[in-house]
């Protein structure tokens, strides 16, 4: 019966000239109007391209997936002849069932009013100016008699290319709000969490889109670079314990307060300007500035200073030890450590801020994402006053604090690391962690007469040295063979029918490291990987021309950022963040 369903539709299709001919169907059938999201668009930007669609009364269109074979299915796409525009994904509504009088099953069909969404890339050479796009529709139209030849129709949008420099607003909102990008048909990697993320921050309101960003700030805390927060919070905090528990409730909140600071400045600053996320960490005086913040810092662990408030603000509080102005300074601080870790939801955040361009609004948005990230640290804050129950010897906190400001001079090495030679940079952390271990062991002293803190001060130094010790070994593990990326290399490789593996990394992304480590060192990936041209693009200078034209090129917002491209040249997977070796795999072992 489905046959024979099929055979008499196209029979239809191909005896119905009268119907075909009448006026009032065939070119007008359809009408479509384009528009566009913004009034100018800038050079190598992106536009949302809005088809609002008008099909005439009793009319049917076959939706963009048909559900028999023989249909064919509706498609809108641009002229790209001139190559200055690129359709990057697109959308379609959701169809209705419809049953025809002459059908077996009900069809998958639009009618009535219809809007078709797409995201338009601009050519990066293309030159300022008033282009004409021309945009095409392809459809096939049913009523309940019968089924039409396949049409299509075409409209013209005037698209104003602008340099960067210029003022860009958007139009056209009433008609956009129903487009979500989110649900492309086309698309095939993972840049789908951005878009529909952008697509959920415009259809819902302000309150429920924080929530959102509340919750994924909560999220992040499963990310790697915020475990070293972990341990200096109850460190930091714990040696404040002979506080009341409302005071450490205080000093939580501007721990908090200043990670929302830090986060929402790195967050807005890059992306505003269109730079990678945490570049600002390549900039020199930053860099020194946050060391100096670690080292400042760990300086009150060693009874150097001690934060306060000014005397009369004691007085009113009832004499109430300082340590609020440290909290918050050390929360500015911890929020440096936790920007670098950028994962979809962020990189989601970051695109969409940037394409508001609207700085409150974005530093709104990654305040409260940063006061979802530092949140269980509130808690940490509150948690790390029960040291208090442990054997109340002055010493030992001494000595505990005496731990934690180590750690602290650690950290400042880690973020100076970049600035050393690569022939010295290897060996400078791994002889601290060796010298820490040693003055602990042999020099410091303090509460080696309570047994149990004594063994665990030797334990954590054993500790540190075998780590030191295992980082100075020279690696043996195997790994993927990566070449260094280079414009002239990748022209070089280009047309050798393999496919490609991009791995774009910074020298101060702990993700990046993660990869290396655990991923790429698998046995799997590196068989796998040796059918691919394995490029590894360093981006750890992000401020300098060639890293910037790299950003351009590939858009790249975040690392890690992995490409895999097809050997015919398609981007058919962008993966940010960590993946383990297995799920990296699966990516790899389907591309040809």
């Amino acid at each position: 019966m489905k046959k024979f369903f099929q055979l008499f539709t196209v029979l239809l299709i191909f005896i119905s000239p009268g119907i075909q001919s009448q006026p009032g169907f065939g070119e007008n059938l359809v009408e479509i109007k384009a528009y566009s999201s913004f009034d100018n668009v800038y050079v190598d930007g992106e536009f949302k391209l809005a088809v609002k669609l008008k099909i005439k009364e009793s009319w049917h269109i076959n939706s963009d997936k048909p559900k028999e074979d023989f249909l064919i299915a509706s498609i809108v796409s641009i002229d790209t002849s001139d190559n200055n525009f690129k359709v990057v994904k697109t959308y379609y509504p959701k169809a209705k069932d419809y049953k025809l009088s002459f059908s077996e099953t009900p069809l998958s069909v639009w009618d009535g009013e219809v809007t078709i969404g797409a995201l338009i890339k601009v050519n990066e050479n293309i030159k300022p100016g008033n282009y004409k796009l021309i945009v095409n529709f392809d459809y096939q139209a049913c009523n309940d008699m019968s089924c039409l030849a396949p049409n299509s129709v075409q409209d013209t949008l005037e698209i104003n290319i602008v340099e960067k420099s210029a003022v860009v607003n958007e139009i056209n909102q009433d008609i956009f709000k129903d487009v979500d990008l989110s649900f492309s048909q086309d698309q095939k990697n993972s840049t789908a969490d951005d878009d529909s993320l952008t697509s959920t921050l415009e259809s819902k309101g302000i309150i429920l889109g924080l929530i959102l960003v509340f919750l994924g700030g909560l999220a992040l805390n499963l990310t790697p670079c915020v475990y070293p927060l972990i341990p200096i919070t109850i460190g930091y905090f714990g040696g404040q314990s002979e506080g009341r528990t409302g005071r450490l409730f205080l000093m939580g909140l501007l721990f908090v307060l200043g990670m929302s600071v830090t986060y929402s400045v790195i967050g807005v600053v890059t992306a505003l300007s269109g730079a990678v996320f945490g570049a600002l960490l390549q900039n020199t005086y930053v860099i020194i500035a946050i060391a100096a913040i670690f080292i400042i810092l760990s300086l009150s662990m060693f009874g150097v200073y001690e934060f306060k408030l000014p005397n009369a603000l004691v007085a009113k509080a009832g004499g109430a030890k300082g340590g609020l102005y440290g909290a918050f300074f050390m929360g500015l601080t911890m929020g440096i450590v936790a920007a670098p870790c950028i994962g979809p939801f962020v990189l989601g955040l970051v695109t969409y801020v940037a394409a508001k361009a609207d700085p409150y609004y974005g530093f709104l948005l990654f305040f409260v994402l940063a006061l979802g990230l530092g949140f269980p640290y509130l808690f940490l804050a509150i948690f790390s006053g029960k040291i208090k129950k442990l054997p109340r010897a002055g010493e030992w906190m001494e000595a505990v604090k005496h731990i934690f400001g180590f750690i602290l001079i650690g950290m400042a090495i880690y973020f100076l690391l970049p600035l050393l030679p690569d022939s010295v940079a290897g060996y400078v952390l791994p002889v601290y962690m060796i010298l820490v271990a040693l003055y602990l062991v042999l020099i410091d002293k303090l509460s080696n007469n309570v047994l149990g803190f004594r063994i665990f001060k030797i334990v954590f130094s054993l500790v540190l040295i075998a780590v030191a010790v295992y980082s100075l070994i020279p690696s043996k593990s195997n790994s993927v063979e990566w070449i260094g990326y280079s414009e002239s290399i990748s022209a070089e490789y280009k047309n050798n029918g393999k496919p490609t593996i991009i791995d774009f990394y910074a020298d101060w992304c702990i993700p990046c490291k993660e990869l290396d480590a655990l991923t790429f060192s698998d046995p799997k990936v590196i068989d796998d990987s040796k059918r691919f041209n394995t490029f590894k693009a360093d981006m750890t200078k992000s401020l300098s021309p060639e890293v910037e034209s790299l950003r351009k090129k590939y858009s790249i917002v975040g690392v890690p950022t992995v490409l895999v491209i097809d050997s015919k040249g398609n981007e058919v997977n962008r993966i940010t963040g960590f993946v383990n070796a297995e799920e990296f795999y699966s990516i790899i072992s389907k591309v040809n």
